[in-house]
């Protein structure tokens, strides 16, 4: 379990390039040339955590909880039996609100602007790894837990338009158009278009309202 000791903003955050110049030095705890791990070590936040390959999908999750190189939790391991069986050789997981919370219900009730910031950062650079970025996206339901989250999603899609990515989702989509969480998923289970889109619209129309 993972309960956050502090907000976000109380904290000294890493740039995500800070992160990621870290993360690409030799590390007693993990091999870097399997594992991005960004930041390097675990804290009260986390960019990415996954495996380095040429044709990599990047998940999207709500948040980060306990996982780490060599100790993936259950919904990582799913993310990465997915990725393989649908023809991925690497799995980036990534998430809307990077703040490590295993219980949603735990997260900052107000979006550290600075957290997000750097966040995006990250996006931009898993979408830069391949030449055709490929995003899962597999947030659940639970992105109704804190109404920022929608608004982190909007910026995220605006991003991955940049970078011409192709979004898909994997199992059953909720009455309110939610994509799948990765727990639960068939081990075979295979990737479908997501029409973010249209998905977005209905989302943040429901936040004005």
């Amino acid at each position: 379990m993972h309960i956050p000791s502090v907000e976000t903003t109380e904290i000294e955050l890493l740039t995500f390039s800070e992160a990621l110049a870290a993360a690409n030095t030799p590390s007693p705890e993990y091999d870097i040339n399997k594992w991005l791990y960004a930041p390097n070590f675990y804290s009260e936040y986390r960019y990415i955590l996954g495996t380095k390959g040429k044709n990599p999908l990047i998940c999207v999750g709500i948040n980060p909880s306990t996982a780490k190189p060599d100790a993936l939790d259950n919904t990582l391991k799913s993310v990465e039996r997915i990725a393989h069986g649908n023809g991925f050789d690497s799995f980036l997981m990534f998430n809307v609100y990077a703040q490590r919370a295993t219980k949603p219900d735990d997260m900052e009730r107000t979006c550290n602007q600075a957290l997000h910031r750097e966040n995006m950062e990250a996006f931009r650079y898993l979408l830069s790894i391949g030449e055709h970025p490929a995003v899962w996206a597999a947030w659940g339901a639970i992105i109704e837990k804190r109404s920022y989250l929608s608004r982190c999603v909007a910026d995220m899609l605006a991003i991955s338009r940049e970078y011409h990515a192709t979004w898909y989702c994997a199992g059953a989509i909720s009455k309110k158009g939610h994509p799948h969480h990765p727990l639960y998923l068939r081990k075979d289970e295979k990737l479908k278009p997501f029409d973010t889109e249209s998905y977005i619209q209905l989302q943040m129309a429901g936040v004005k309202s």
